[in-house]
């Protein structure tokens, strides 16, 4: 399916992709999907289920520049998405010891002009722990991003202070709260769809901004470093530069999908930011192949969808127990299963396919 999209004339490539924006706009309608084959999930809210998958896969795309592009093992991506997250809720919220007690700010600000302002300090976190941390290599620098994510993670939790311990920050208010629907309620305020298509327009803006860059300068010096990071410096390629690069667009990211969850919840606490989702959205980009922006999607949507794609199947066949339940058995069979058959991922990146083609040559002659 690949080459045939590649051999497609220009003109149609650009339709075909127009017809799936589209499509993806027009999914969460109940009026739409359900005339188009049965989804399971339509026993549970499909717009709640799509906003989460869209959600989980703009995570993805964040990271996969960190881990794919770059080549840096993170472990601990979800400190910046709370970061984000907490800097939305402490500025707008009115229940925000920001605001009511310490006084930095004489009035909640809205949830738009706020959104910024979390992307450019999960952006200045990224630079911040990224400064004395990425001349580290491999298992190190995994350990220390592991490090920032639980240091955030566990003050939020255990301390009383600015972030309100494991009550939380109340109150976030919705992106838009003055647009009404058609029965009088503000449009953000019970309906998922608003927020899955905010979700999707900002997926669609990243995906274009991080595709210009890995065709770029930038780009090509990531590759560079992943490859050999020992050879590209020595022709010249300033690597800690380019790594720091990467870590903040990735903070950035993560900081965008904080804001936005921060929106959607209206309420923020420590249980939002657990290692496993960190874990999880590491594993997403693996298996659908890291350095390939397409592959990202995929297995995001893949590690996402498919357990709530589960739970719909087994009301449907009236089963005695809930399949997803098993999801992460589930998932680390076929994590395993990818490992030994396919390392590359369900759809890698070209470089990185022809890299493990090399490999296996290789293993088979010293055989």
């Amino acid at each position: 399916m690949k080459s045939r999209w590649s051999e497609m004339p220009q003109g149609m490539r650009w339709a075909g992709t127009g017809a799936l924006v589209v499509f993806l706009y027009l999914l969460p309608n109940r009026w739409f999907y359900e005339y188009l084959w049965y989804l399971p999930t339509q026993a549970s809210d499909m717009a709640t289920v799509l906003f989460e998958t869209a959600f989980f896969v703009l995570l993805a795309v964040g990271l996969n520049v960190v881990v794919g592009f770059a080549g840096l093992l993170d472990l601990g991506y979800f400190g910046f998405f709370a970061v984000g997250a907490y800097v939305v809720a402490l500025v707008t919220s009115p229940e925000s010891k920001a605001i009511v007690e310490y006084n930095w700010l004489a009035d909640p600000i809205t949830w738009v002009a706020a959104v910024p302002i979390a992307v450019a300090i999960a952006m200045v976190s990224g630079v911040i722990l990224g400064g004395p941390t990425l001349r580290l290599r491999g298992d190190y620098l995994a350990i220390v991003t592991l490090g920032f994510a639980e240091m955030i993670r566990l003050y939020a939790s255990r301390t009383e202070g600015l972030l309100n311990g494991d009550r939380g920050i109340p109150d976030v208010p919705h992106p838009v709260p003055g647009v009404k629907d058609a029965t009088g309620d503000s449009l953000f305020l019970f309906d998922a769809k608003p927020y899955y298509w905010v979700v999707l327009t900002i997926i669609i803006a990243v995906v274009v901004l991080v595709r210009n860059m890995e065709r770029s300068r930038v780009g090509r010096a990531w590759v560079a470093i992943r490859e050999d990071e020992d050879a590209a410096e020595i022709m010249g390629v300033n690597t800690f530069k380019y790594k720091l690069l990467a870590f903040a667009i990735g903070a950035a990211i993560g900081g965008l999908s904080g804001a936005v969850f921060a929106g959607k919840q209206g309420f923020i606490n420590s249980a939002s930011f657990q290692l496993e989702s960190s874990i999880l959205v590491l594993a997403a980009v693996i298996l659908g192949g890291a350095g390939n922006i397409g592959g990202a999607i995929v297995g995001a949507t893949i590690t996402w969808y498919l357990p709530e794609w589960v739970r719909g199947m087994g009301k449907v066949f009236g089963l005695s127990f809930d399949p997803s339940e098993y999801r992460i058995l589930a998932f680390g069979l076929v994590i395993i299963v990818m490992m030994i058959f396919r390392p590359q991922g369900i759809w890698p990146n070209k470089r990185r396919a022809s890299e493990f083609a090399d490999r296996r040559k290789e293993v088979a002659a010293n055989a």
